[in-house]
């Protein structure tokens, strides 16, 4: 056969290629050879035939077929083949392929060969791709190495020896005696793959750590060393000494000061050194500034150096790279929370990036901006972020106006400034805003009474003409309908009343109504708002008939079905009319603490929901205070709880309790209708009246102690439902025998989202003392799947004056309650 082309020559020929399709030609036919060479056991050609195999793989070309021949280089004894071959070997093999196995012995006997450049590409190979059946098999050879005087060889042999430990982890001890004087070798190779070794040892072993930390004075002499020494041009960097040597120590110290005083204070003095010493012309000065500060903000430093480290990175912000200015933000928006004072003094320069026109850089300086405000600034600030959301990409509007809220909420310094800057916010992006955006403005305007007539006024002028942001259109909507009698009265004080009839009010929703951009929510809410005014306004109720009349012919079903019951409102309940449609109490407040508070009986994981059932009342109530939400426990597992109404009359001093599945009529005045709750069929299950508690535990399940602290004693007794097996009915009795009486008792539970869980009500609120009475109540758990029950419970109620408060998880159900 012909001499193959060399490598060289194959490059030029490729690069010569015009099309895709040439080149893969070429590629082809070159493979073609290359694969009659290897069958042909060509020993001459080889070594060439597998570098330009590896360059076809570097393009992107198979070239597994390879595999087998880079052995048999490694396996020659010419320097320039095993070259090669070792190269082939990091390129085209790893774990997954069992021939690399097939070169433990070669490495081993390379290991140990007489030429250190040998040596050194066997570790090259180990330390790049050995799998962990390798690493056991030479560590001891490694760890040989690592011993030797020569510097070229322990230097190669301490990456090894990272990747050993790092597949192996228990092998670490036996590199431990070979460290101990790594740190004395002069050589600066040594010195940081020593520091690279040291590194991987203390992150991966809490006792290496601890065992490394008497190291700390070694590494702040090498440091310092490092700092005061002077031009040397075998490790000049732009005019620094060695300067990644000085990171990869800055590292090693961030780990071994980190949660440890006396490692802290060892460092103190040289962090302070380098921060004030080092060059920031250069980048490389940057970069182990950046280090410092990442070392300082993690050990336990002094304020004054934690300072000073801020002040870096507010120099940071004010560069002109935009990498520098990206991981200074990055840096103080971890570091806020803790030295906030600090952050705040740079806070200007901060805003500032908010203008900046890379988007990475603005997104982080935004996220810093919101974690910096507070009652202090918080109108500087909103000033700031409202001018930042009118001019920013729409991919922010959406995070920006959420801070914005959130921000509001926590600091607001009046009602009206809250009132207005909302106002602001969906007047620039309402259309970016979370969907609880309108439900909670509503409410805030709600509360605020006194500013009922001035909102009105703002929202009014607010829509004119303008209907495309569609939040800002339903909170107006809503507001003029609940309060459009301020409106037309002119009653406003805090600015200048308009003059406002009351058709042109009617004109303005009408128009929401046909208006293109409304959506059908908000043609609901405009609907509605025409409705109330019927009962404000007292000149135009025909029109407002009409209108209404009109959409009950709607395409709309919901608009329809709102136009039809209004209608019937005019017609058949025109005495109810007033009442019906009289304006809106005050809202209380509901906290949501995340998106765990979602009332989703169904929703995936993470959205438990509990609704809690009230202690019986002492009067008629309306239902629906029986549904309250609990965020019980914060759990991911946790399934809803559907109490039924509750009764609409105490229950007796015997503990007798009512039928709760029965009829609930009072015996004077009109029945309370219970809440509408859908409610899966089993909960109509089992008996009409919950079982006397000695009956149940007679019924063949033992019961159990739920709980039994504080005085207070709460027990489990188990029956089966009659009409389904896989009900399970609970009974608790609750005693209490403390000398004073427990009042407003309530008693809560939650369950696996394989169960359901209905909690009816309990028999009273008091808990007499000296066990001279008890609470029962009933739980009933369908458990079609039958696993084992699991509940945790939450118990409230007052105790000598004093409110209590008690989570439990209740595991020890008798197995003949589930199964």
């Amino acid at each position: 056969m012909p001499a193959p082309i060399r490598l060289r020559e194959l490059i030029r020929t490729i690069r010569t290629a015009r099309t895709q399709a040439e080149e893969r030609e070429m590629i082809q036919k070159e493979c073609a050879a290359i694969r009659s060479s290897f069958r042909e056991e060509d020993n001459t050609y080889r070594c060439r035939n597998v570098a330009k195999l590896l360059y076809m793989h570097m393009l992107g070309y198979p070239a597994h077929f390879g595999q087998l021949e880079c052995l048999k280089l490694i396996a020659s004894q010419k320097f320039t083949d095993k070259r090669i071959g070792y190269l082939g070997a990091m390129l085209l093999l790893d774990e997954r392929q069992d021939v690399h196995l097939l070169m433990t012995n070669c490495i081993k006997n390379d290991l140990n060969h007489s030429t250190q450049y040998v040596q050194g590409l066997a570790l090259c190979t180990l330390g790049c791709m050995g799998s962990s059946e390798m690493c056991r098999d030479l560590a001891g050879e490694v760890e040989k190495l690592l011993k030797t005087s020569n510097s070229y060889l322990r230097k190669k042999a301490a990456l090894c020896a990272v990747h050993v430990i790092r597949k192996v982890p228990e092998l670490m001890e036996m590199f431990l005696p070979a460290t101990k004087n790594l740190l004395n070798e002069k050589n600066h190779g040594v010195l940081h793959t020593s520091v690279v070794l040291l590194t991987e040892m203390c992150e991966r072993s809490p006792d290496m750590l601890a065992h490394f930390r008497k190291l700390v004075p070694q590494l702040v002499r090498i440091l310092k060393n490092l700092i005061m020494s002077g031009y040397s041009p075998e490790h000049d960097v732009s005019g620094i000494s060695d300067p990644f040597l000085q990171v990869r120590i800055l590292r090693l110290l961030r780990i071994l000061g980190r949660n440890d005083d006396d490692s802290s204070e060892a460092m103190n003095d040289i962090l302070a050194q380098v921060a004030t010493n080092t060059e920031t012309s250069k980048n490389v000065g940057n970069a182990i500034l950046y280090e410092t500060v990442l070392t300082i903000m993690d050990i336990k430093s002094e304020s004054g150096l934690r300072v000073l480290a801020i002040n870096i990175l507010g120099r940071f912000l004010l560069n002109n790279d935009k990498n520098i200015r990206y991981v200074a933000l990055t840096s103080l928006l971890k570091t806020v929370q803790t030295d906030h004072n600090a952050v705040q003094r740079h806070r200007s320069t901060i805003v500032d990036c908010l203008k900046d026109l890379d988007v990475s850089i603005k997104r982080r300086a935004m996220e810093l901006s919101f974690a910096l405000v507070n009652g202090n600034n918080i109108r500087g600030m909103m000033k700031e972020l409202l001018y930042f959301l009118d001019s920013c990409e729409p991919e922010f509007k959406a995070d920006c106006a959420s801070g914005i809220f959130l921000a509001a909420e926590k600091y607001a310094p009046s009602k009206r400034w809250h009132i207005d800057t909302i106002m602001r916010v969906l007047t620039t992006a309402g259309s970016y805003v979370r969907d609880d955006a309108v439900p909670n403005l509503i409410q805030l305007i709600t509360n605020s009474v006194e500013m009922h007539a001035y909102t009105v006024q703002k929202l009014y002028k607010a829509i004119l003409g303008d209907y495309s942001q569609q939040p800002l259109v339903q909170v107006a909507s809503w507001c003029i309908g609940e309060y459009g009698d301020l409106l037309v009265s002119g009653q406003c004080e805090e600015e200048e009343p308009i003059q406002v009839t009351e058709d042109e009010v009617l004109d303005v929703l009408e128009g929401v109504l046909v208006s293109n951009m409304s959506v059908s929510v908000t043609r609901g809410y405009a609907l509605t708002a025409i409705m109330k005014l019927s009962t404000r306004f007292t000149c135009t109720v025909n029109r407002i008939k009409k209108v209404v009349s009109i959409y009950g012919s709607s395409i709309d079903v919901e608009l329809q079905q709102r136009a039809v019951e209004y209608n019937a409102l005019f017609k058949k309940y025109d005495h109810m009319r007033p009442a019906l449609l009289e304006r809106m109490p005050v809202m209380e407040k509901v906290t949501t603490n995340g998106p765990t508070d979602v009332t989703q009986p169904n929703g995936g994981e993470g959205e438990p929901t509990v609704l809690e059932t009230k202690p019986p009342p002492t009067g008629l109530q309306p239902a629906s205070q029986a549904n309250d939400l609990l965020d019980l426990l914060g759990s991911n597992d946790i399934s809803l709880v559907i109490p039924t109404a509750p009764p609409t009359k105490p229950a007796s001093a015997g503990g007798e309790l009512l039928d709760l599945l029965g009829d609930l009529n009072p015996t004077t005045g009109p029945p309370v209708p219970a809440p509408q709750i859908s409610q899966p069929p089993f909960l109509l299950d089992g008996l009409s009246s919950p079982p006397i508690f000695n009956e149940i535990a007679a019924a063949g399940i033992p019961p159990i102690t739920a709980y039994n602290k504080n005085g207070l004693k709460i027990d489990f007794a188990f029956e089966r439902s009659n009409t389904n097996p896989s009900i399970t009915v609970i009974t608790i009795q609750a005693s209490n025998n403390t000398e004073v009486d427990m009042t407003d008792f309530v008693f809560q539970a939650a369950v696996p989202k394989t169960f359901q869980l209905q909690l009816l009500s309990p028999s009273s609120s008091v808990i007499p003392a000296f066990n001279t009475g008890t609470i029962t109540q009933v739980i009933k758990v369908l458990n079609p799947q039958k696993q084992q029950l699991r509940m945790r419970i939450k118990l409230t109620y007052n105790h000598k004056g004093s409110p209590m408060q008690d989570l439990a998880e209740v595991n020890a159900f008798p197995p003949q309650s589930w199964q």
